[in-house]
């Protein structure tokens, strides 16, 4: 017999993490599935306030400071999740920073960095979390839309972005036989992300090279998330979309 399936965007009963949840997309994201229903846990890194703040308002039902950069950290925050939740249906990997430098501005350290964070903490995560993940769950990866047009001075953050779009492929493959799906959110320039060193000047210039001739939104990504999340997107999976307006 098969699952029953609810097709009415509805997550009620359904658990999730998204990682970085304290501000821009990921904080949306948080927001978002909650009003859909969901029990929602999230992580920061250094967002205390914003954490205390989410956390007053009473969106999420657990928020832990984790350092998706350090192993143990990731465990640990695993364990924690396991011990409230025990099982989890969406895992939305949002975490991850922003680079803008030329290439022959960007030392080795730097892009080791840039490629920890937004790669390698993702697959930290999500092998952390695997275990935990029901039969038909959803993993939901925040990529960038820079990686499937590219842009000067983002060698780097491309080059991890990319990463997730191949990763996300992947592991559709070999999540596939338990009914998991994965899939790749790949946003343009958005209102509170811009902040990583591009020039307003070029910000501007990309707001204006969208079909809709402006800067998309935080909420705008995190309703097609939550879309990816539910059943109303139950066939598919090792997909990317982008949520640019248009690029």
């Amino acid at each position: 017999m098969k699952a029953p399936v609810d097709l009415t965007g509805r997550l009620d009963g359904k658990v999730a993490l998204v990682t970085g949840g304290t501000r821009g997309i990921g904080l949306a994201t948080v927001r978002s599935l909650a009003a859909a229903g969901a029990r929602v846990a999230t992580c920061y890194q250094r967002d205390t306030a914003a954490a205390a703040d989410l956390a007053t308002a009473g969106v999420t039902e657990l928020i832990v400071q984790a350092d998706l950069s350090d192993p143990a950290s990731v465990a640990a925050l695993a364990a924690e999740c396991r011990t409230v939740f025990g099982k989890f249906d969406i895992l939305v990997n949002n975490a991850g920073i922003d680079a803008s430098e030329l290439l022959t501005e960007v030392s080795e350290e730097r892009w080791a960095h840039v490629l920890d964070t937004n790669l390698g903490s993702m697959h930290r995560t999500t092998r952390a979390f695997l275990p935990l993940l029901r039969n038909r769950a959803s993993i939901v990866n925040i990529g960038a839309g820079v990686a499937l047009r590219g842009l000067p001075g983002r060698t780097h953050y491309g080059a991890s972005k990319a990463g997730v779009v191949g990763f996300s492929r992947s592991l559709a493959r070999e999540l596939g036989p338990r009914a998991i799906r994965v899939n790749t959110v790949a946003p343009g320039v958005i209102e509170t992300e811009p902040d990583a060193g591009l020039p307003a000047p070029i910000v501007k210039r990309i707001a204006a090279a969208a079909s809709l001739g402006r800067l998309g939104s935080p909420e705008e990504v995190a309703d097609v998330v939550v879309f990816l999340a539910g059943d109303r997107s139950r066939y598919m999976t090792g997909t990317t979309i982008a949520v640019d307006g248009g690029m």
